[in-house]
């Protein structure tokens, strides 16, 4: 009863600290399979097999309901500590080479994922990319205001040049 009463308290832990919890099958998965998983995974999450009963003690207990008719079968649990979208790409991955893994669902920032949703969370370019974009975008922004700050300037400098060589020729 009490390695039970540890053992929901360490998984409730687990649900509170993640920023995203991916619930997966691997039913027919060899040893070596799931350590390919946990290795494609180890910088950004955690795979962990659970026992049902306790995973959904363990997630009511974080205010997590969304796991509660999908806890069936050989289930494990991917906690995510580090970038999301980078493991649900491992895991699709994976999954395309071993369709034994199935994604079911999960939670992402307290919100409910349907399987689908981790899948489009895994088609998404990574942390790194968007950000490179978002300044390439600033920068080419800011490039255009500089643009159009000088220009009314260079303008102005062109309009004296040629009045400066009128009153010259003029004269």
């Amino acid at each position: 009863m009490a390695n039970k009463e540890a053992a929901i308290a360490e998984l409730t832990d687990a649900f509170r600290d993640s920023s995203a919890v991916l619930l997966t099958e691997y039913r027919g998965l060899t040893v070596a399979d799931l350590k390919k998983v946990r290795d494609s995974i180890r910088e950004h999450a955690s795979f962990s097999v659970v026992k049902n009963t306790l995973a959904k003690i363990a997630a009511k207990n974080a205010g997590i309901e969304s796991f509660d008719d999908s806890l069936a079968g050989p289930s494990a649990l991917v906690f995510v500590h580090g970038d999301v979208v980078a493991v649900a790409k491992a895991l699709r991955d994976f999954s395309k080479e071993n369709p034994l893994l199935v994604l079911k669902n999960g939670v992402f920032d307290g919100a409910a994922l349907s399987a689908e949703e981790v899948r489009k969370l895994a088609d998404l370019e990574s942390r790194e990319v968007l950000l490179a974009k978002l300044a390439g975008a600033f920068k080419a922004s800011l490039f255009g205001a500089a643009y159009l700050f000088n220009a009314p300037l260079s303008q102005a400098v062109r309009t004296v040049d040629a009045l400066r060589e009128k009153q010259e020729t003029a004269a």
